[in-house]
């Protein structure tokens, strides 16, 4: 059966949230110093590589908790972490390759835990048209690492799950679920969650990418060529 379709991730392979991410660190810095807690570069770091390893759901609330000792007290003055309107950096070349690829005839679709404005966002820097899926979690409700969100886009594009690779830059929320209903899956390391590393052998993508272009070869390669694994 051939790859007819291509989910993307918008986090990371789309936007490179590079400000987004350092605007967000700077704003969890203050709010728990608000409370009292000793928070050096070196301290941060490592809190963020313990959320990413532990796959936690929400990277920033376990990034708080690490922080805080593990003080449910500490955590709680610290509140809910809420965040301004964030800034949106479309990644060098992406637009091109979702030119190509739309131009090929390959359904496109989106997957990915973002409010419903991001489509606006997508819209107005000219690649939201390229995409048949046009869905996001802020439409529906579902957040991956629920494979509903996946069985939801292949729904909409009139794909199974093994026609469809899923480009993500996550293993517990892109690659994982995905694998889990037998899709092909695409891995871009970048960004906070660049070095997590798969528990299993099941958890294992198909191809790793670190640029657009390594990204662009991995998808034609599995378009025009019969499936790998």
């Amino acid at each position: 059966m051939p790859y007819r379709a291509v989910l993307f991730d918008v986090g990371g392979p789309i936007d490179t949230e590079v400000s987004a991410e350092a605007s967000i660190d700077e704003r969890i810095k203050a709010m728990v110093r608000a409370v009292g807690v000793e928070v050096t570069e070196e301290r941060y770091a490592e809190a963020a590589r313990w959320a990413v390893e532990r796959f936690a759901p929400s990277t920033y609330a376990a990034i708080v908790w690490r922080l805080c000792g593990g003080d449910e007290r500490l955590a709680a003055r610290v509140g809910p972490i809420s965040f301004p309107e964030r800034p949106f950096e479309l990644r060098e070349g992406v637009a091109e390759l979702l030119e190509d690829l739309h131009s090929r005839n390959v359904l496109l679709g989106l997957a990915a835990n973002q409010p419903a404005r991001t489509l606006e966002t997508l819209d107005q820097l000219g690649i939201g048209r390229y995409f048949q899926h046009r869905e996001m979690s802020g439409h529906h409700g579902f957040r991956k690492p629920d494979v509903r969100l996946f069985l939801r886009a292949c729904d909409d594009l009139g794909v199974a799950p093994a026609e469809t690779i899923m480009v993500g830059d996550r293993i517990d929320n892109d690659i994982a679920p995905a694998r889990l209903l037998g899709m092909c899956t695409i891995l871009f390391r970048t960004g906070r969650h660049i070095a997590q590393q798969p528990r299993g052998l099941d958890e294992v993508p198909h191809a790793e990418v670190w640029d657009v272009v390594g990204l662009r070869g991995a998808i034609l390669e599995r378009i025009e060529l019969p499936q790998a694994r």
